[in-house]
């Protein structure tokens, strides 16, 4: 099966060694180049697997939440990340699938982008122990240092009960379905998806659940992993 890449930089030279680099390599085709004003219209167009865009922006991490909620169909992976922990969980949180470090070759690109398919993401002892401790605050309902919602220490922390219906939600149940599933009643589902959206700072419950769902997925835990047993909750 050949991955469909789609490699998003604003410098003409990366995105022009980007395409050389992986068009040497089987079962990669790069679909297009763009720069960043045209990504979401150029992914709408052309639906890649992967969307691989280059972190070295300021702005990268509210570019990405954008790129995420308008190309649901893609996973996106971030270039030339230096690795600390508060970016790694900036961009896990803003819904990255996955990211390459700076100082990775040619070779480790095409490895990231194919374990990212796999739901894998290689990344160093310290980064999976930063991202460890995030989940398990978050868990906890205790106060996040980094923040999911902006990266400042003032963000609210989810709940038990909200991590628990983001998972639901991310198994395509409605409100309705959520409610019966946990015995409580649909308004009180609504709820907690709205706190769970703000909370989160975005406007979506598709969302929300990306930027939880990356958190897990970087460290290979199921995204049921805060609490998959509905009696052990509490609301």
């Amino acid at each position: 099966m050949t991955l469909r890449v789609l490699v998003v930089s604003n410098v003409r030279v990366v995105r022009e060694g980007l395409n050389s680099i992986l068009a040497q390599r089987g079962g990669v085709d790069v679909v297009s180049t763009v720069d960043v004003p045209r990504a979401g219209d150029r992914s709408a167009q052309l639906h890649p697997d992967v969307i691989l865009f280059d972190a070295a922006r300021q702005d990268s991490v509210e570019f990405v939440k954008a790129l995420v909620a308008s190309a649901p169909h893609s996973k996106v992976v971030a270039f030339g990340v230096k690795e600390t922990g508060e970016e790694i969980l900036a961009l896990a949180a803003a819904g990255t699938a996955g990211y390459v470090r700076e100082s990775a070759e040619g070779s480790d690109v095409v490895r990231v982008l194919e374990q990212v398919m796999c739901d894998e993401l290689p990344c160093s002892p310290r980064a999976a122990a930063s991202l460890y401790r995030h989940v398990a605050v978050l868990s906890q309902g205790g106060n996040d240092p980094v923040g999911v919602g902006n990266g400042h220490a003032d963000t609210m922390p989810l709940s038990r009960r909200e991590l628990q219906i983001a998972h639901l939600i991310d198994c395509g149940l409605t409100n309705k379905q959520i409610g019966r599933r946990l015995g409580i009643e649909a308004a009180t589902v609504k709820n907690h998806v709205h706190n769970l959206c703000e909370k989160l700072q975005v406007h979506r419950r598709g969302e929300a659940v990306a930027r939880i769902r990356a958190i897990s997925r970087a460290l290979l835990l199921p995204a049921s992993a805060p609490d998959a047993n509905p009696t052990l909750e509490a609301s």
